[in-house]
């Protein structure tokens, strides 16, 4: 039987990995965020800091990388409005318009010349309703790691869609963020667990430095 770290290098194969990163965007996780509890997790707890080191590997590794933004037209045109949680995303001080600075990626997570970005108007997950799905398999995508923000709503959703799709998710738990802080490993342990391969930062970076044999 492989090890661990074996399996986890075969389903992290550059040519057939995309990472994600999710809501990464400065009215999300940004020092001017909408949802201020959500941001200061996000950064205090590392999270962040291991998505830009996670982006800056990929680059360095061929792997592709995707930004999902989550944002609105200013007249509000296909927005969902079936949630409490969209109704009172309306009332935020700061609002997630399309080509304003909140939906800009937010520091410190690099953007290349080569990542892609995809914005979506409506929904909770990033892949339901999206061009997503479309993209990936255009890439030969097999596995997708996702990172990024909330563990609450938009994580779960992106995990579940990725398995449904046919997708191997790989959850690095230290690049993934919820309220209240404690709220992600109950999430990681008790549900994402069953579905993804949940790892590490360090092991997404090991198993991209990792010389890999000819083919």
């Amino acid at each position: 039987m492989p090890s661990d770290a074996v399996r986890l290098g075969e389903q992290l194969d550059p040519a057939s990995t995309v990472l994600l990163t999710v809501e990464c965007q400065r009215g999300v996780v940004g020092p001017e965020s909408a949802l201020p509890e959500l941001a200061d997790v996000a950064r205090t707890s590392g999270a962040l800091a291991n998505i830009a080191r996670l982006v800056a590997a990929a680059h360095e590794a061929g792997v592709q990388v995707m930004h999902a933004v989550a944002e609105r037209r200013p007249d509000g045109r296909g927005a969902s409005r079936n949630a409490r949680l969209f109704r009172a995303a309306e009332k935020l001080p700061v609002q997630q318009l399309a080509g304003s600075t909140a939906v800009r990626i937010a520091d410190p997570v690099p953007v290349g010349e080569g990542d892609l970005v995809v914005r979506r108007l409506h929904g909770l997950s990033p892949l339901a309703g999206t061009e997503v799905d479309a993209l990936l398999r255009n890439l030969g995508c097999r596995t997708l790691v996702v990172t990024g923000v909330s563990a609450n709503v938009a994580i779960p959703n992106a995990v579940f869609d990725a398995v449904n799709l046919g997708y191997t998710a790989v959850v690095p738990a230290d690049a993934i963020a919820g309220v209240p802080a404690d709220y992600t490993p109950a999430m990681i342990r008790n549900t994402l667990a069953l579905v993804a391969t949940v790892t590490t930062t360090e092991g997404v970076l090991t198993s991209w430095r990792r010389p890999r044999r000819a083919r």
